[in-house]
């Protein structure tokens, strides 16, 4: 997937408010009306699996197994993989969007009764995010959060400035980021360095 295909998906799902009501899943537009998710919402739908594909394989990949029954029926498949992870991580309604622009997620504490024996607890639930970054960019990235320049960078790493600034740059577009303050709330939000 192409950093333009990231950006258009983030853009659709960027300011919508999910929640669920009697089991079922809503969404709103700010400042809009409610509707209730359908399998007929194929764009929706289409761009929330593709960025749990995208940003939470592990999540997609057991949300797939455990709907692996529908499969023949891919759009029944797709709503029922973008239905469970709204309402396991997106239940309760308030008016912050569940998804923003820089393709990071608002996950939300969502009460359940099978908490502490689902099986898919913190794989569907509060799944660990996949950030796409190399190594060598993680390592680079990990001194740039910490204010270093690209020369110390460089320097530190035995590396060449112009590949300093070629990992920042490639980090930057592979997150949807664009400046040193974004990536260091980006890599706190998703315990990048911890």
């Amino acid at each position: 997937m192409s950093i333009i295909d990231i950006i258009d998906m983030g853009i659709l799902l960027t300011n919508i408010e999910f929640f669920t009501h009697e089991r079922e899943v809503w969404y709103r537009c700010l400042d809009g009306p409610i509707h209730r998710l359908t399998e007929s919402d194929h764009d929706l739908i289409e761009s929330i699996v593709e960025h749990i594909d995208t940003f939470y394989p592990k999540a997609y990949a057991a949300l797939a197994d455990e709907y692996k029954g529908s499969v023949r029926n891919q759009s029944y498949f797709r709503f029922l993989i973008a239905s469970r992870f709204i309402r396991c991580n997106f239940a309760p309604l308030d008016n912050v969007p569940d998804f923003s622009a820089a393709s990071l997620c608002s996950f939300e504490f969502v009460p359940c009764p099978l908490r502490g024996e689902c099986r898919l607890e913190c794989v569907v639930c509060r799944p660990e995010f996949d950030h796409k970054l190399s190594a060598a960019e993680l390592r680079v990235m990990r001194l740039w959060c910490q204010g270093q320049s690209e020369d110390e960078i460089a320097r530190q790493l035995y590396l060449s400035p112009c590949t300093i600034h070629n990992h920042i740059a490639n980090a930057y577009n592979r997150t949807g980021i664009h400046s040193r303050h974004e990536f260091v709330a980006y890599a706190s939000k998703h315990n990048l360095f911890s």
